[in-house]
């Protein structure tokens, strides 16, 4: 997983840096006015940390994670 920034040209995103493969899956986060977003130091390195579980297939997937939380009520 990557973190990747872009613009929105002509209705269509461009991406800065590397292109991305042509039929990558891709999520979008869009700001709202003057919207930023900021982490801490610790919120980033916990964030990679769970991109680098995903990676490794170290995840709870829907199913499971709905029956958990069902479990719980």
């Amino acid at each position: 997983m990557r973190i990747i920034t872009g613009t929105v040209r002509e209705g269509r995103i461009v991406v800065d840096g590397d292109s991305l493969r042509e039929g990558e899956k891709v999520t979008v986060l869009a700001r709202e006015g003057n919207e930023t977003f900021r982490v801490t130091a610790e919120e980033k390195q916990q964030l990679l940390e769970s991109i680098g579980q995903a990676d490794r297939g170290e995840f709870v997937d829907r199913e499971e994670l709905l029956r958990e939380l069902d479990d719980t009520n």
